[in-house]
């Protein structure tokens, strides 16, 4: 039986929709009172953007800032937008009174009319039903999780770890070459058990494989786990919980490229897409295991194994440091104010190759697993 490191958080209560509803019933409940006093019917939302987006130095995270707009119905320019926001609003109420659980598609469809007595669709696309799908979010302070709206998940896991779902425990140790699949509704599973020292996020699909198949995490007790690539929300929901809950350290593997640097800062940070959700989505604790460039030096990567730099690589490594032109401050201050980062970023500019983990399989198809991954773990002061 796997033992718990945290025996306390067996019993953290599962999400409940009931809040959700409540905060979506009072929307049309001010909205009431308002008309009721004669007064214009407004919407007031975070605003989205990537100025009103800032870094909480305290939490380590990216925020919305406190900007707001004003939706309102008598404003000819808006009554559009306030109509859809008010019309998927319903329906997201509506799915949760009836215990359903539809994709941000579900609700497009669902809502998606002409206008009685006009030629006028509620929707023109399903961007414009997403759009304001996320401006429920900020100003609910729900995420669609939170409202039974499922989405794509790709991440999946592999460990010591028990869970529960529905009343069935789940152990993500007895899936043999297989993985257990991270759903979108990941805070409505359990976490029942741990055992383990660390969790390693792997940014490909593949590498995730073959670690476990070389069941890398049995031989060095970790939770492994993998977004595939650009992570999605479950799969760092689940990496939050595992490091808030269980106390687990976070490491991330990525390729030797700033495109898998960002990836790890979006694990650590959050994106700017979604700020207003980095509060329950980034891992300020993660740290960076590799590749970076000096990697490639200390381990001899062969040069006709290094790729070289394409125009997208060099401008998304110069964002990495670049400064915010009205406020001065960077952007990315997790890497602007490191001193290893910005010593890996400029090695990059000034060699402009960059290399895949797979690189490593040069020195041995076990390379990897059997020297790197735990030679970096044993020496920390090489972990950025």
């Amino acid at each position: 039986m796997v033992k718990s490191k945290k025996p306390e958080q067996n019993l953290r209560p599962l999400e409940s929709f009931d809040d959700s509803k409540k905060k979506l019933r009072q929307i049309f409940m001010n909205l009431a009172s308002d008309i009721a006093e004669s007064k214009p019917p407004v919407l007031r939302i975070p605003v989205r953007t990537a100025s009103n987006t800032v870094y909480d130095e305290h939490r380590q995270i990216l925020t919305l800032g406190e900007r707001m707009s004003e939706r309102r119905f008598n404003d000819i320019s808006e009554v559009r937008s306030f109509m859809q926001t008010l019309l998927l609003a319903r329906g997201i109420y509506e799915a949760l009174q009836h215990d359903d659980h539809p994709t941000i598609r579900d609700l497009y469809y669902y809502t998606l009319h002409t206008i009685e007595g006009t030629n006028i669709e509620t929707f023109n696309s399903q961007d414009e039903s997403n759009n304001i799908f996320q401006d429920i979010e900020v100003m609910t302070g729900l995420l669609r999780e939170q409202m039974g709206v499922v989405a794509e998940s790709r991440g999946a896991l592999v460990g010591e770890i028990v869970l529960q779902s529905k009343g069935n425990k789940i152990d993500c140790s007895k899936f043999g070459i297989g993985a257990f699949n991270i759903p979108s509704l990941c805070d409505q599973i359990q976490i029942v058990s741990v055992d383990a020292d660390y969790v390693l996020v792997v940014e490909k699909d593949a590498i995730f494989q073959r670690l476990n198949d070389y069941e890398f995490w049995r031989r060095n007790k970790c939770v492994l786990i993998t977004g595939k690539g650009q992570a999605d929300r479950a799969t760092r929901r689940m990496v939050r919980r595992l490091n808030e809950e269980w106390g687990l350290p976070v490491y991330v593997l990525t390729d030797a490229d700033p495109f898998g640097w960002y990836i790890y800062s979006t694990y650590r940070a959050g994106s700017i897409s979604l700020s207003y959700e980095s509060f329950r989505l980034a891992c300020p604790d993660a740290k960076f295991l590799g590749l970076t460039m000096t990697d490639l030096e200390k381990y001899e990567v062969p040069k006709d194994h290094l790729i070289k730099a394409n125009e997208m690589d060099i401008k998304r490594a110069k964002e990495l440091l670049v400064r915010d032109p009205k406020t001065k401050k960077p952007r990315y201050p997790w890497f602007y104010e490191s001193k290893r980062w910005r010593q890996e970023i400029h090695l990059f500019l000034d060699r402009r190759v960059k290399a895949e983990i797979e690189a490593k399989s040069s020195k041995g198809f076990r390379f990897l697993s059997d020297v790197y991954l735990p030679e970096k773990l044993a020496n920390k002061d090489w972990i950025i």
